[in-house]
């Protein structure tokens, strides 16, 4: 089941022309990293199995390195890991959604009370 989402901002980041990483990217490495296959982080997330391997795919040709090894067959049927490059692609994307919360935070806050008030106005 695909989780709802947050409140508060949806950051969609574009390094260059051709490369972006958002929530959905960023929900899914986060999904691989802690299921260990691209199936089960694409069932997690409510995608289908080509959806999930198309993003991953897009990211290794786009990153000049691989975010994701998936290792196919095999007795246990294969699975997937993060990268180096795709953990530290996950942590910094994670780090850039903190800090733009952070700095957000009390907007955000005055359009809940701003809402609250015309609300209670009705």
């Amino acid at each position: 089941m695909a989780k709802s989402a947050p409140v508060g901002p949806r950051l969609r980041v574009v390094i260059e022309p051709d490369i972006a990483i958002g929530p959905g990217k960023a929900d899914l490495l986060e999904a691989i990293r802690d299921t260990g296959s691209i199936s089960a982080a694409g069932r997690k997330l409510g995608m289908s199995y080509r959806r999930a391997w198309l993003l991953v795919d897009e990211l290794n040709q786009h990153l000049g390195a691989p975010v994701v090894d998936a290792v196919t067959g095999g007795a246990r049927g294969g699975g997937a890991v993060l990268t180096p490059t795709g953990a530290e692609v996950l942590s910094r994307y994670r780090n850039m959604e903190s800090a733009c919360r952070q700095a957000i935070a009390a907007d955000v806050q005055a359009l809940r009370a701003l809402i609250r008030r015309n609300q209670r106005q009705k």
